[in-house]
């Protein structure tokens, strides 16, 4: 879990309003090939709009203002994703970087069955499969993520949160990605399901050798998750380090605080068990 899969280099967005935002500033970062790389920070620290910005998601007023991605394929072959033109992007995003969005549960089409709407991936990337071909990697898909193959012809309504959920992961999952990035996948989820969905990913990266970067602002749930965390603060990087160095020697202030926000269970208030 050495190889680099995607490399980042002195990556900055502008929001260009009055007066203009800098919503990421000089981010430097290297994530491994089969790694879960998590991305912590309070809200408007910069997380969601760096993984945004390397897969060229973002709309105005941001702006990309400098720096560099690149794309270390399983092929060999390095691709800059800034130089790429709208239908080669087209063609990188699902097939090589998938997305699981914020809410995405609840992004899903409420009048068209959750077969129907995992094979539109199929018909739109893999347009030389046959209609057999495609309803059988649907049902494999919802066998791998737990979901059923007998959901085929359910509609969203008749699943609950965490099988909605399952279905994005199964939609992001489709074309064998080589990275997926996650954003707050377990929001709105309870504790047991969000426990639940995180042993999956970590089944599933571990099955398929995919790399993931989660981000949430929920630092314990990446502990558990993580290999490395990088903690983000109006918009830079402040610390990267394995998940086990950030739970016991955090070396930023900025870390001891996050960690800090999360009261134990028994004892006195504002005192972190660690």
């Amino acid at each position: 879990m050495t190889d680099p899969l995607l490399s980042v280099r002195d990556f900055s967005v502008v929001y260009d309003v009055d007066p203009p935002v800098v919503a990421v500033k000089d981010v430097t970062l290297e994530l491994r090939r089969g790694e879960i790389l998590g991305l912590a920070g309070e809200s408007g620290s910069g997380k969601t709009t760096l993984a945004y910005g390397v897969q060229r998601l973002l709309k105005a007023p941001a702006i990309i203002t400098g720096g560099s991605v690149i794309f270390h394929d399983a092929s060999g072959e390095d691709i800059d994703v800034g130089a790429m033109d709208a239908e080669q992007m087209r063609r990188f995003r699902w097939d090589r970087v998938s997305m699981v969005f914020q809410g995405a549960m609840n992004a899903l089409n409420p009048v068209a069955t959750i077969g129907s709407q995992l094979e539109d991936v199929f018909e739109v990337h893999r347009p030389g499969m046959s209609a057999q071909e495609r309803r059988a990697e649907v049902g494999e898909l919802l066998e791998i993520v737990k979901v059923g193959r007998d959901r085929v012809r359910s509609f969203p309504h008749e699943l609950s949160g965490g099988m909605r959920q399952r279905v994005m992961i199964a939609m992001a999952l489709a074309l064998r990605p080589q990275l997926m990035v996650m954003d707050e996948p377990t929001t709105a989820l309870d504790v047991l399901v969000q426990r639940e969905i995180l042993r999956q990913i970590s089944a599933l990266r571990h099955e398929f050798g995919f790399s993931v970067i989660f981000i949430t602002h929920d630092l314990p749930l990446l502990l558990e998750i993580s290999d490395r965390i990088a903690i983000m603060r109006e918009g830079e990087i402040v610390e990267l380090q394995t998940a086990e160095r950030i739970w016991n020697d955090p070396q930023h202030d900025y870390t001891r605080t996050l960690l800090e926000s999360f009261p134990r269970l028994t004892g006195e208030r504002g005192v972190v068990a660690r």
